[in-house]
């Protein structure tokens, strides 16, 4: 069953193939089994997992309708609630705190028949590229396990890439699940900005985050988007539009559709992730698309004006840990100084508090102007440099990283892991659809991922096309060693 599609998977079920109570068995098994060797899984969620599968297979034998994810089991980044389960972000502040409520994600992944595992690891408050930055532990990338995952979502990646459930979850504020997508050759996706609820997303940067999924296939993905991409009144920044038909516009033809490529920015990118990208925009010509040049002018300054503005927002955000109303207090503390100070201290990691300390910098009195307001201006520009590209072509084409997975510890200079961001902050600043398609191997057999970003509100089209893609390129199936 690992082997199987998410559609293939939920077809099984409610043809009578296999019960759902058999899948959520299976999948458990498996990541008991393997995860140990990954650590992509912060806990499991076995008896959820298999009451929902028992009320599944009791609704069948009734003759009940089922859901579109129905016997389907998914991963759950764990900046997620869900309801009355530990939600700690990958923080020491967050190790006892259970989520009081269902993020709108998770309640209607489970309206619709979704099975849901455990939850997986990421970097500290989904701050970093690496998960390296959790907590609690290091996940590894599947297909090399002395490599990193990527990051924030890297835990989400490294279970959809060993087959340890054929969907995930994970936010992507500045390329957090398009990176490590790429990294472990799976399909990653960060929809339209508002287009998914953040309603029950343990914020980092509000004006950045957006919830997105994780699978082997773009069809999968179209799946899921069906049953999560609706409005939100809960969620102030959720788009009023209704819900849209995915899979039934995948058609494989991409006749007629131009492809943004950019003539420079490629600069400093490893040889190897230049060819693929080369080759890729070759294969799109191939299925019938136009690659046209554009330019982006701004795009040079989007990853500091992305570290200026995360920064300030995650500043803001997690100022509410303060040690008072929910996680760590410091049994160090005396004073309601000592509370606020010494919980901080010991619950975040270095990482954290070093984002922490640059956005309080840039927000502060003597700096805002210099900085902050400075790099808003700049995003606007960004925005206008976007949509004159989008008057020209229907998606633009870009690589995902600047290289394959690195070895863990490789990007130990903060500068370094930030620049690994380099190709993927821009969608978030302009709030615009992004995936990463597997788009083949390197030479030590390290996936590499071709992205594609759309024009805001252009999920379905944008999909469409990634789909497209993937049909003449095999690599969806291909499974890492450690996951057979």
């Amino acid at each position: 069953m690992f082997k199987l599609s998410a559609l293939e998977l939920r077809d099984l079920f409610l043809k009578g193939g296999a019960s759902a109570e058999e899948i959520a068995r299976h999948f458990l098994e498996r990541v008991s089994a393997i995860d140990p060797k990954i650590g992509g899984f912060l806990q499991l969620l076995p008896e959820r997992a298999l009451r929902q599968a028992q009320t599944l297979d009791q609704k069948r034998s009734r003759g009940e309708p089922l859901g579109k994810l129905a016997g389907v089991p998914i991963g759950i980044k764990d900046n997620i609630h869900i309801q009355g389960e530990l939600t700690t972000c990958g923080s020491k502040f967050l190790e006892n705190y259970r989520a009081p409520f269902d993020a709108t994600l998770t309640k209607l992944l489970e309206e619709e028949g979704a099975i849901l595992i455990g939850k997986t690891n990421l970097d500290e408050f989904a701050m970093g590229s690496t998960t390296g930055h959790s907590a609690y532990q290091k996940t590894r990338n599947p297909w090399d396990l002395e490599r990193i995952p990527g990051g924030s979502s890297g835990g989400s990646a490294a279970v959809v890439s060993a087959r340890l459930c054929p969907i995930a979850f994970g936010s992507d504020t500045g390329g957090s699940i398009r990176q490590p997508a790429s990294l472990c050759g799976v399909v990653g996706y960060k929809p339209t900005y508002g287009r998914v609820s953040r309603y029950g997303l343990v914020a980092f940067g509000s004006s950045l985050d957006q919830i997105g999924p994780f699978a082997n296939r773009v069809s999968d993905i179209g799946l899921v988007m069906e049953v999560i991409g609706r409005h939100d009144a809960q969620d102030a920044t959720s788009l009023p539009l209704p819900q849209e038909s995915y899979l039934t516009q995948f058609d494989g033809n991409l006749k007629g559709i131009k492809i943004g490529a950019l003539s420079n920015f490629l600069e400093g990118i490893d040889p190897e992730v230049g060819e693929n990208f080369q080759r890729s925009l070759q294969l799109l010509r191939d299925q019938g698309a136009s690659i046209v040049p554009i330019e982006l002018p701004m795009l040079k300054y989007a990853l500091a004006v992305y570290y200026i503005l995360a920064a300030a927002e995650a500043s803001t955000n997690l100022a509410r840990f303060d040690g008072i109303r929910y996680g760590k207090r410091s049994p160090r503390a005396n004073t309601l100084r000592e509370i606020y100070t010494l919980s901080k201290e010991e619950g975040y990691g270095a990482e954290v508090k070093r984002r922490i300390l640059l956005g309080t910098y840039v927000l502060s009195a003597g700096y805002q102007d210099a900085y902050y307001r400075k790099a808003q201006k700049v995003r606007t520009l960004l925005q206008r440099d976007y949509a004159a590209a989008f008057s020209k072509c229907h998606a633009i084409a870009m690589p995902v990283s600047p290289t394959p997975a690195p070895l863990i510890g490789a990007l130990a200079d903060p500068m370094q892991e930030y620049l690994a961001d380099i190709y993927t902050v821009s969608a978030n600043l302009v709030g615009v659809p992004g995936v990463s398609v597997p788009a083949g191997f390197s030479k030590e057999n390290l996936p590499i991922g071709l992205q594609l970003q759309g024009p805001q509100q252009g999920d379905v089209q944008l999909l469409r096309i990634a789909e497209s893609f993937e049909r003449i390129h095999c690599y969806t199936d291909a499974i890492p060693e450690v996951a057979k």
